[in-house]
């Protein structure tokens, strides 16, 4: 997924691009026995609604667009016989963290399990019904590849797949500038803005999902179900919990797939009265990722649909192109001060495009409440009431400033 921050300079962007993707071991890994060390590198091309200064360089809103560092990874993986063992370690610009890091055991009979920082089963697919860069509105509010620290088990009986796992606690935070956002995956965290307290830790979530596999229809069906404890760290609130539940398919007809999910969540925050007897709003909960943590609407109902079409054209430096659409939505139930929250939109329009070691995403992503895209007419708080001080303006939260921006990216990633 995408950096928060911005690397003003084109020099290194432009370093990572001129590395060759011809030689064999950066395709497939270096493998030692059982063991093979991989990774990737990732840069962003960026021009969209953003504001710009006066410097004339190039930048997020003009000047040309602005090449930034994405991401910078290392992969492990172990097998030995039905024994394995993974573990991937990112670098962005300014913060890193521990992606995931697992140990499991996997064979025919007993199915597979992982053990560590993994994957929730939770949705139609690791990714969510997204195929953009960006994912779906279901990644913003902790609901599609999320990691956690706890135990998987995955069987497959007859047509169906069975996934549970429960998870004790959060992984801590990596390095970065934030408290506790220095992280992958959206999760609740230990970090005030505005008038929203931090408080909050998820403790003891356990997830189960159902996929049935309709042959005829070329189709998955599936359920997933996901509750988890609320542990209130200091007295401005009470213990409480969360859940969500889904509903999701998955449809490949030759080149064409559509990816369907449905979801309803619920963070029951419940906080106390200040000594002022002024009590924050429980339609409002303070969720982190990417060294940055900002509200998130507590209650909402996303759909979402992801169309895609896949081709392998007669070009012999293009292995396949996937050309896509992806819409979702969060649909809030909350107010503000008074004023209901704004709904938050989000649709990519894009292709991907494979050669090699090499995968690009061309995307235009327009959206009226995701703060990846455009900061145009934004006003965050900044000033001396401290960073973000504005929780009305939080694009998966209230989103009262409810503008729709545009950002065209094109990401090369270049996996070795």
């Amino acid at each position: 997924m995408m950096s928060m921050k911005q690397v003003r300079g084109g020099a290194l962007a432009a370093a990572l691009l001129m590395i060759p993707c011809s030689s064999a071991w950066a395709i497939e890994g270096i493998e030692y026995g059982p063991v093979t060390i991989g990774g990737a590198m990732r840069v962003n091309y960026v021009l969209g609604d953003y504001t710009k200064d006066d410097s004339g360089a190039p930048q997020r809103g003009g000047n040309g667009g602005d090449f930034e560092l994405d991401t910078f990874r290392v992969n492990l993986d172990v097998q030995q016989d039905e024994w394995l063992a993974s573990a991937e370690y990112r670098w962005y610009q300014g913060y890193n963290f521990l992606h995931s890091g697992y140990v499991g055991y996997e064979d025919e009979k007993h199915g597979r399990v992982e053990a560590g920082l993994n994957r929730t089963p939770f949705g139609v697919g690791p990714f969510g019904p997204a195929n953009s860069w960006f994912f779906d509105q279901h990644y913003y509010v902790g609901l599609s590849d999320s990691m956690m620290l706890g135990v998987k088990y995955t069987r497959a009986v007859e047509d169906w797949t069975f996934d549970l796992g429960y998870y004790p606690q959060d992984i801590g935070n990596g390095q970065g500038a934030s408290d506790k956002s220095s992280r992958y995956s959206y999760t609740i965290v230990r970090e005030d803005v505005a008038d929203i307290p931090g408080v909050y830790e998820n403790r003891h979530q356990v997830n189960a999902r159902a996929v049935y596999s309709a042959e005829p229809l070329s189709t998955d069906f599936g359920i997933s179900a996901q509750w988890s404890r609320l542990d209130a760290r200091d007295d401005r609130a009470s213990n409480s919990d969360a859940y969500a539940v889904s509903v999701h398919s998955s449809t490949t007809l030759g080149a064409v797939g559509l990816m369907l999910q449905l979801t309803s969540y619920r963070y029951d925050a419940d906080y106390r009265a200040d000594a002022d007897g002024v009590r924050p709003t429980n339609d409002l909960i303070v969720m982190g990722a990417y060294d940055l943590a900002w509200p998130v609407a507590s209650e909402g109902l996303i759909p979402s649909v992801a169309l895609s079409y896949t081709m392998e054209p007669n070009i012999n430096w293009i292995d396949s192109i996937t050309f896509y659409n992806d819409y979702s939505v969060i649909l809030k139930d909350g107010e503000i001060d008074g004023q209901s929250f704004n709904d938050s939109h989000l649709n990519v329009t894009g292709m991907s495009i494979a050669r090699n070691g090499w995968f690009i995403y061309v995307d235009y992503a327009i959206s009226n409440g995701n703060y990846f895209v455009g900061n145009r007419d934004d006003d965050y708080g900044f000033g001396d009431e401290g960073q973000f001080a504005n929780a009305a303006v939080g694009d998966f939260g209230a989103n009262q400033n409810d503008k729709w921006n545009g950002r065209f990216n094109i990401n090369f990633g270049y996996y070795f």
